[in-house]
């Protein structure tokens, strides 16, 4: 454990074994009611509900070098590859459809103490059916570090809850043609990785932290350019637009700007 000019230092003891628990629950809703028609839809499930880990796999969440709180850093492949296909065997970081930037790995120091250091990430990943590619908006997550025993306190890895939280591309004949393939958007409650209990951090003072919308925010940076943009909203831009001698540029959209369910 090492702290220097308020940068910090993570670490995790390899030696050591982390027990993850995953979790798919039926999907609820499609709109155009795929989860009904679709096997791979229907029948989709946790690849291995329980597995044990090296602490190694996590180390690739960590940053290479000492970090302040608020920094953001890279977060290498293999390891999250091999949680994510204990959810799926056929999981993927190159998204099969690419805006030019959504793929990514992206993790945020948000807080510490010297017992604790609290990881948030993002991931953007899918996974391929057969006949087709399931996409969630993000897996979002925390890792909490025990800094004086160097292992994993906590860990989770999960779609948030929103209302539409996946994607999917079918190709219904299975055929190569372009013109088969079929999109629908839909809602998924549970897809999951957990290790540890979430109540680790309760009541915890740290020596330094960001909120966790802040740690978010600075996430969301790193996918989506839109993201830099100073979004105001419309009655915002009548007031403003006179003041500065501006123009207004309105934007209608169906579909969110900020995750992969679109």
């Amino acid at each position: 454990m090492k702290t220097i000019k308020n940068k910090i230092s993570l670490n995790l003891n390899n030696d050591a074994k982390v027990p993850v628990t995953g979790f798919i629950a039926p999907i609820e809703y499609t709109q155009y009611n795929f989860h009904e028609k679709w096997d791979a839809l229907i029948n989709l499930r946790v690849a291995e509900p329980e597995k044990q880990y090296s602490t190694s796999i996590f180390c690739d969440f960590l940053p290479k070098e000492a970090v302040p709180v608020g920094t953001s850093w890279e977060i290498e492949h293999a390891g999250v590859l091999a949680l994510l296909k204990q959810l799926h065997p056929e999981s993927h970081l190159d998204m099969h459809v690419n805006s030019g930037d959504s793929c990514g790995l992206w993790a945020c120091l948000r807080a510490y103490n010297d017992e604790f250091a609290d990881i948030v990430f993002r991931i953007h990943a899918e996974f391929k059916l057969e006949n087709g590619w399931f996409t969630p908006s993000q897996f979002a997550g925390h890792l909490v570090i025990d800094r004086t025993n160097e292992r994993v306190a906590f860990f989770q890895m999960h779609v948030p809850k929103d209302t539409l939280n996946f994607d999917t591309w079918w190709n219904k004949t299975g055929g190569s043609d372009d013109s088969q393939w079929s999109t629908d958007i839909g809602f998924c409650p549970q897809i999951e990785l957990r290790a540890g209990t979430e109540d680790v951090l309760q009541n915890t003072e740290f020596t330094e932290s960001i909120t966790h919308a802040a740690a978010a925010h600075k996430l969301i940076r790193c996918f989506y350019k839109s993201q830099q943009i100073n979004w105001v909203s419309l009655e915002e831009a009548l007031e403003m637009a006179p003041a500065e001698q501006k123009p207004i540029h309105a934007i209608s959209i169906d579909g969110p700007l900020a995750d992969e369910s679109c």
